[in-house]
Formats: C-alpha cells, sequence, structure tokens
C-alpha cells in the first residue's frame, strides 16, 4: 500500500475553494446566458473601518471606460476589459506575460453596507471602491395583543 504524505493538508482544500470560485468556470455555451466568463481576475484587498468598506483592485492598464461596477441584490459586480497588445504588429516582442481581456469579480455585501452610495475612482493602477455603512437596524420588541 502506497502512502501519500501532504506537507500542508488545508492547501488540497484551498484549491478545491479557489476551483469552485473560478469565475472562468461560469461559461456557457448559450450567448444569451446572463452569466459573464472572464480571462483573468484582478487580485483584491477589503479593508473596513468604522465607516466603510474599502475594496481595492489592482488593474494596471485598464481604461477606467472599460470598468463596469454595479450591485443587484446584495452582490457587488465588477467586470471590465484591459485591451491586448497585437503581437502581430510587435515584431520585436520576446516575452508576453501580462493578462489581458475581460475580467470579472463579484462580493456579497454584508447588511450594514449602504449599496446606495458606493463610489469609485481609478488612479495608479488601482481602482478604489467604497462601501459606505449605513445605520445599523435597531431590533425592538413586538408586542403580541390578545
Amino acid at each position: 500500500m502506497n502512502s501519500i504524505r501532504y506537507n500542508n493538508p488545508w492547501s488540497l482544500l484551498n484549491n478545491l475553494q479557489q476551483e469552485l470560485h473560478n469565475p472562468a468556470r461560469c461559461q456557457s455555451n448559450n450567448s444569451t446566458a446572463t452569466t459573464s466568463t472572464t480571462d483573468w481576475a484582478p487580485s483584491v484587498d477589503i479593508n473596513e473601518d468604522e465607516k466603510a468598506f474599502i475594496l481595492l483592485a489592482d488593474i494596471p492598464g485598464v481604461n477606467p471606460d472599460n470598468i463596469d461596477i454595479s450591485t443587484d441584490k446584495g452582490v457587488l459586480t465588477i467586470k471590465g476589459e484591459r485591451k491586448s497588445v497585437d503581437i502581430t504588429d510587435h515584431e520585436n516582442y520576446r516575452r508576453v506575460e501580462r493578462q489581458s481581456g475581460n475580467f470579472y469579480r463579484q462580493f456579497s455585501l454584508p447588511d450594514s453596507a449602504d449599496g446606495d452610495n458606493i463610489s469609485a475612482k481609478s488612479e495608479h493602477g488601482v481602482l478604489t471602491i467604497t462601501i459606505p455603512k449605513q445605520e445599523a437596524a435597531v431590533s425592538r420588541r413586538i408586542e403580541v395583543k390578545h
């Protein structure tokens, strides 16, 4: 019997989770499908302070006009496109590593997010999305009449 040794047993779970959350798996042969395909996914950091959630996405080389940010039913969607270099016009290229094409990311908004007042800006290749927090709903006791 052969035994398999794993240095990090959690890496298998992490790999599975990455595969399940990979937007490229949401492809469809139906041209009218609402799911988007993606060629790459920008790296994202999410920070929270007492007033807002701040999402920072690395999108160097992406024109802000090619970015679409929307919210629907508590889900924030970021999609866009980074134009590719036409290699046939530039015969002097020795290496092409930068990813290009469509990107697509989705994030579930917490109940405390104010989806109506989200703002975004793109500066120096970083997309900053600010999601303000709204006042938390105060729970109250409801009297049952008899």
